[in-house]
C-alpha cells in the first residue's frame, strides 16, 4: 500500500480510557495568582474584600469597594526544579510571562442615608487559576527499565492481535488495536513492534506470556517532563452591603482549560550482550475543556476594627477531552522497521469525560487599623477524597475513584497577610501553608510560601509590585506502570508581579 502523511483521529471507547489521579489533582489544586495586592498578602483576603481576586476567597468582597475601578496584573513565573533520581541530581530553570489577571467592578451607591441597603456592586474578573508552564529533567541508573512498562501491559494479552495484518499499515494497526481492544493492548503492541519485548512462543497466536529483549542489572535513564497551558477563570459577581455591618455576594465562574504534557524517556547502558542498546519512548498528551463553579459569601463588620468572613466555593465541574500521541524507537534487531511511522501525527482521541473537583469552605478574620494598615487570616478546607472522574458507571473510572477515596485526604490551607501604610506608600507581606492532598504526604508534599510587596497610591490610580515564593516536593512516576522508582522533584516558584489599578 502507498503510505501518505496525515493525521488520524480515532475515538477510543470510554471503558479503555487512561485517566488517573494525576488528571483529577491537576484541576483540583489551585495556586495563589491574582492581583498584585492579593499576592502580596498571600491571598489572605477572605474577610477584607475590596480586591478583584479576593472574589476567589469570598464573593462578598465586591461589596466592600467604595468606588468603581479596573485592575490589570502581569506576572513573570520563574520555576527552579531540582530532580533527584538514584542519587543523581539535575537542575532545570523555566521562565514564562502571562497577563494573569484583568477585571473591573462597578459600584452603585444608595444616596438615601436612611436606606438599609447601602450599595450594590457588579464585578467581572479574569484570573489565572493555574499556569501549567513547567519543566524538569532527571537522570540516573535504575534497576527498572522501560521494558517493564510494556511487559506490565502485555502479560495476559493474546499475541495474535499484536501482529500487523497483511495489507495493513503499522499506524493503522496501532489505532485499530486502541479502538477495539483498549489502551493496555495498544501499549503491548508498541513494545512488541519496537522489539522491546517478545512472546515466549512467537508461533502461537494464543501466547499470553512475554519476555524482555533488554539485558541489564542497571540502565541509564534520562527523563524529560515538560508541560504547558493554563486553567483560567472568568468570574461574574454581584454583591451588596446591608446597613454598616454586613456584606453579601455571589459569583458564577467559567473556566477554560488547555494542558499539554510532553514526556521523553531515553535508556542507554544495557549489558554488552543485550540485543538492545537504546530505547526512546515519547508521549504527548493534550487536554482541553471547560468548567463551571459558583461561590457564596458573607463578610460581617463586628466593630470598627474586626471583620469576619465565611464563604462556600462549590465543586468545579469540568468537561474535558484528551488527545494522546506516542512514538518509540530502539536498535532491537527484531523491531518492525516501520515503527517510526507511529509518531505525533498519529493521534488517539479519547471521548469526552468529566472531573468533579471538591467544594471548599473558607473562614477568615481581619483586623483593620483604620488608614494605617491591617492584619488578615484565612483558613480553607477541601476534602480531596471527594473528587471523582465521571461517568462513574465507567469501570475504569470507578477503579480510579476508589483510589482517590483511598489515597487522597482533606486539605487545610492557612494564609496570613498584613499591610502597613505610610501616606501613599503601602508595604505588604504574607505567608501561606497548604497540606499535601495525599494520605502518604510523599507523592505530593506540603506547600510553604511567602510574599512581600509594595504599592504606591497616586490618588486616582495605584501601582503595585509583589515578589512571592513557594516550595513543594513531589515524586513523579516516569510512566504509569512497570517502573516503581519515581523522580523526587523539589519545585521552587518565584513570581514577580506588576499591577496597575485605576479608580473611577
Amino acid at each position: 500500500m502507498k503510505r501518505t502523511t496525515f493525521f488520524i483521529l480515532l475515538l477510543i471507547c470510554a471503558t479503555v480510557s487512561a485517566q488517573n489521579i494525576e488528571d483529577v489533582l491537576r484541576f483540583s489544586i489551585e495556586n495563589t495568582h491574582g492581583t498584585t495586592r492579593y499576592q502580596g498578602l498571600s491571598g489572605a483576603f477572605g474577610a477584607l474584600g475590596g480586591d478583584l481576586s479576593a472574589l476567589n476567597n469570598n464573593p462578598a468582597g465586591s461589596a466592600v469597594f467604595n468606588n468603581s475601578q479596573f485592575t490589570m496584573t502581569g506576572t513573570n513565573y520563574n520555576r527552579d526544579n531540582t530532580a533527584t533520581y538514584f542519587g543523581s541530581t539535575s537542575g532545570t530553570r523555566f521562565n514564562s510571562f502571562k497577563i494573569n489577571q484583568a477585571g473591573g467592578v462597578m459600584v452603585f451607591k444608595n444616596y438615601d442615608k436612611n436606606a438599609d441597603w447601602k450599595k450594590y456592586s457588579l464585578a467581572f474578573n479574569y484570573d489565572l487559576v493555574n499556569n501549567f508552564s513547567n519543566e524538569f529533567f532527571a537522570r540516573g541508573n535504575s534497576n527498572e527499565g522501560i521494558d517493564n512498562y510494556f511487559l506490565a501491559y502485555a502479560q495476559g494479552q493474546p499475541l495474535g492481535p499484536l501482529f500487523v495484518q497483511d495489507g495493513e499499515l503499522i499506524e493503522e494497526a496501532y489505532l485499530d488495536i486502541g479502538s477495539s481492544l483498549g489502551f493496555g493492548p495498544q501499549q503491548a503492541f508498541l513494545g512488541f513492534q519496537a522489539g522491546v519485548i517478545d512472546p515466549v512462543d512467537i508461533n502461537d497466536d494464543n501466547n499470553t506470556d512475554y519476555v524482555s529483549n533488554a539485558d541489564y542489572n542497571t540502565v541509564n535513564q534520562e527523563f524529560l517532563h515538560s508541560t504547558r497551558g493554563y486553567n483560567s477563570k472568568f468570574t461574574m459577581n454581584m454583591g451588596t452591603q446591608y446597613k454598616d455591618f454586613l456584606y453579601m455576594g455571589a459569583s458564577l465562574n467559567f473556566h477554560s482549560i488547555y494542558y499539554e504534557k510532553y514526556t521523553q524517556l531515553s535508556e542507554r547502558g544495557y549489558d554488552s550482550a543485550s540485543e538492545i542498546q537504546f530505547i526512546n519512548f515519547d508521549n504527548l498528551l493534550i487536554s482541553r475543556g471547560q468548567a463551571f463553579s459558583f461561590g457564596l459569601g458573607l463578610i460581617a463588620r463586628l466593630n470598627k476594627y474586626v471583620r469576619l468572613g465565611g464563604s462556600y466555593q462549590s465543586p468545579t465541574w469540568y468537561e474535558l477531552t484528551d488527545d494522546l500521541a506516542q512514538r518509540i524507537n530502539s536498535d532491537s534487531p527484531v523491531k518492525n522497521p516501520d515503527i517510526t511511522f507511529i509518531d505525533f501525527n498519529i493521534v488517539n482521541l479519547f471521548p469526552r469525560y468529566k472531573v468533579k473537583s471538591p467544594g471548599k469552605f473558607n473562614g477568615s478574620m481581619a483586623i483593620v487599623f483604620g488608614p494605617n494598615g491591617l492584619l488578615s487570616f484565612d483558613y480553607g478546607y477541601q476534602d480531596m477524597s471527594n473528587a471523582e472522574l465521571r461517568p462513574t458507571s465507567d469501570s475504569s473510572f470507578s477503579t480510579v475513584n476508589s483510589e482517590i477515596s483511598r489515597e487522597l485526604r482533606s486539605v487545610s490551607t492557612f494564609r496570613v497577610g498584613g499591610e502597613y501604610r505610610i501616606k501613599q506608600l503601602s508595604l505588604r507581606g504574607g505567608y501561606r501553608y497548604e497540606q499535601s492532598p495525599y494520605v502518604n504526604r510523599i507523592t505530593i508534599g506540603d506547600l510553604n510560601g511567602f510574599s512581600a510587596g509594595i504599592g504606591y497610591n497616586f490618588g486616582g490610580s495605584r501601582l503595585d509590585f509583589t515578589y512571592s515564593r513557594s516550595e513543594r516536593d513531589t515524586n513523579v512516576q516516569l510512566v504509569d506502570v512497570g517502573i516503581n522508582t519515581p523522580a523526587g522533584v523539589n519545585g521552587v516558584m518565584n513570581n514577580y508581579s506588576f499591577g496597575y489599578t485605576i479608580n473611577f
